[in-house]
């Protein structure tokens, strides 16, 4: 089980569980969920590469304890 925190521009902060095999659409849904938002409104970013919903959290190599960047579009 992975702890994974994304942080937006304005402060918050959000602490997501989920397993290394979840694809980065799945995690946004859980993340949605939490936010009180739409999966599709959100971007997740690390520097400058931006996670595609299809691909997997291990695929990107995001591990415990990693910090994405949450934009709102």
């Amino acid at each position: 089980m992975l702890e994974i925190t994304c942080n937006d521009r304005l402060g918050r902060k959000f602490i997501v569980k989920c397993l290394p095999e979840d694809t980065i659409g799945e995690f946004k849904q859980v993340l949605a969920l939490q936010m009180g938002s739409k999966p599709q409104n959100i971007s997740l970013k690390r520097g400058y590469t931006v996670f595609k919903d299809h691909i997997s959290l291990q695929d990107y190599e995001i591990n415990d304890g990693t910090n994405l960047e949450l934009y709102y579009s």
